[in-house]
């Protein structure tokens, strides 16, 4: 009885297989491969993504009026530049010679609005003790990143000075005929060196006839800091600025490009047009840069 039983169950197994097979009698078998999660659609980009504004933006003002100015905008990061007068009850200008006490007094300004320095630049410091100063002053005020255009032979100097401050070099491209126009000679200094990687000045790219999201993707894991804004025409290295949104650069893809690179760092707004009167447009901007990444979420 018991063989019985058994060689029914078998006959019965045997059925339901062939029940569930495909109508060609081929066995149809279901993948259960797992799928990877989405890690661009789970980037957060509110804690990865930094808005800026790079302080030449307000290069008719002293830094301390540029600081008032960030503060209306509602931005706490910003990008400095070297030889920006300080103002206020601060003597010098913004660089490797300010004194100990506007150094001090710039750090308490920056404290009581809610303000940092993410990065600062563009420099070209012509030798190493320079260079050495500008780390000293990037480690001083806590700089994630320095914005600059070395020289080629200082690639492998500035590189080994980076690691050992922990500060990034971020490389600029300035229009075409800058030495470093296209993504390609920034890979270039970029190659064999951890340290140094891009400061992506989309408005610059654009300049000199290139694809922002090309060039964003030469340059994918090295971006360490980019640069906002917006141009009136393709193709022409003296085309003027305008306010981020409305001139020919497409922001969503590049927007998009980055989120896909899950980017983390400063976008800063650099914004060269205006010039008195310009705090209008960067509100402006950065209301539009707030759209344009709730659109990415």
């Amino acid at each position: 009885m018991r063989n019985l039983v058994t060689g029914l169950m078998g006959l019965l197994s045997l059925s339901f297989a062939i029940g569930c097979g495909s109508g060609s009698g081929t066995s149809d078998t279901k993948d259960t491969t797992v799928a990877a999660p989405d890690t661009t659609n789970s980037f957060d980009i509110a804690s990865n993504w930094k808005i800026g504004i790079q302080t030449w933006t307000f290069n008719h003002f002293t830094l301390a009026q540029a600081l008032d100015k960030v503060d209306s905008a509602g931005v706490k990061d910003i990008e400095c530049y070297w030889g920006q007068p300080l103002g206020a009850d601060m003597k010098g200008e913004f660089g490797i010679k300010m004194s100990n006490d506007a150094k001090d007094k710039l750090k308490q300004l920056l404290q009581s609005k809610g303000i940092q320095i993410v990065a600062m630049g563009v420099i070209s410091p012509d030798n190493k003790d320079q260079w050495i100063k500008a780390f000293d002053l990037a480690k001083e005020f806590g700089l994630s990143y320095i914005t600059a255009e070395p020289k080629k032979d200082q690639w492998d100097m500035i590189d080994s000075l980076a690691g050992a401050y922990g500060i990034k070099i971020a490389i600029h491209e300035h229009g075409n005929p800058n030495p470093y126009w296209s993504p390609d000679s920034v890979l270039a200094a970029i190659k064999g060196h951890a340290n140094i990687g891009a400061c992506a000045d989309v408005g610059h790219w654009e300049r000199s006839g290139l694809d922002p999201v090309d060039c964003l993707k030469k340059l994918e894991g090295h971006v360490y800091g980019v640069h906002l804004k917006d141009i009136k025409v393709f193709n022409d290295v003296n085309a003027e600025d305008t306010v981020v949104g409305k001139g020919v650069i497409k922001f969503e893809p590049i927007f998009a490009e980055l989120k896909r690179q899950q980017f983390h760092g400063m976008i800063s707004i650099e914004h060269e047009s205006n010039w008195l009167h310009n705090l209008p447009d960067v509100i402006e901007t950065v209301k539009f840069y707030n759209d344009q990444v709730a659109k990415l979420k």
